[in-house]
């Protein structure tokens, strides 16, 4: 059939105007809550890896810095993506040996909540 179109994604038209923004997309409804439980594991997780990375070289650091953001936000990341940033921070507490514990126990705590 000639003249027949197909679109996939988005579409926008836009006409004039003034101040416009760009394209506000509210997908989904209200995030569901968090088990408290979890919430609270997540708060000593981050506080755990404050102190731990004070003790580290700078390179650990920031790679501490980066696994503890996809593991402990709010935000929908993937279940791999968070399994593999949790593995990497009890990684760096395992190799730095006493001083790591609180951090690998915080570890361990959220995985046995997030089931992974």
């Amino acid at each position: 059939m000639s003249g027949d179109s197909y679109h996939y994604g988005d579409n926008v038209n836009m006409y004039g105007g003034q101040g416009n923004k760009g394209i506000v997309k509210n997908m989904g409804g209200a995030q569901p809550a968090q088990d408290p439980a979890l919430v609270a594991a997540l708060a000593e997780l981050r506080q755990s890896v404050a102190e731990l990375r004070t003790r580290v070289p700078e390179s650990s650091a920031a790679l501490l810095d980066e696994s503890v953001q996809a593991a402990t936000t709010d935000a929908a990341v993937p279940a791999q993506e968070r399994q593999r940033a949790l593995m990497a921070v009890a990684g760096i507490a395992s190799m730095v040996g006493t001083v790591g514990q609180p951090v690998a126990e915080a570890v361990r705590a959220v995985i046995g909540m997030i089931g992974g």
